[in-house]
């Protein structure tokens, strides 16, 4: 199993052990202001009633983006992030 398999793995359990589905799910990244990274996250959630928060860094280089989104699951929870991991120079918290 790889890293990544064995994080979402984990994440899942946590997940599962921890949350009551449906629920508001929060996910928080960091990107780089300069590009189009906000806008492919923001259409990563086009299709959900998705609340899209942007906040930039005190020297302007990062750009934090949170991400509030009713999810059924742990598996629809995780599907984002690996949607997500796709965007160039992002970080998710």
């Amino acid at each position: 199993m790889s890293d990544k398999e064995a994080f979402y793995s984990k994440l899942k359990e946590r997940l599962n052990n921890t949350t009551a589905f449906p629920t508001e799910y929060l996910y928080k990244f960091i990107v780089p202001s300069t590009g189009n990274q906000i806008k492919e996250i923001e259409g990563l959630f086009k299709d959900r009633l998705a609340k899209i928060t942007t906040n930039i860094s005190k020297t302007g280089k990062y750009t934090s983006v949170s991400v509030r989104v009713q999810l059924t699951s742990a598996n629809e929870v995780i599907l984002y992030y690996k949607k997500a991991e796709k965007i160039a120079g992002i970080i998710s918290l």
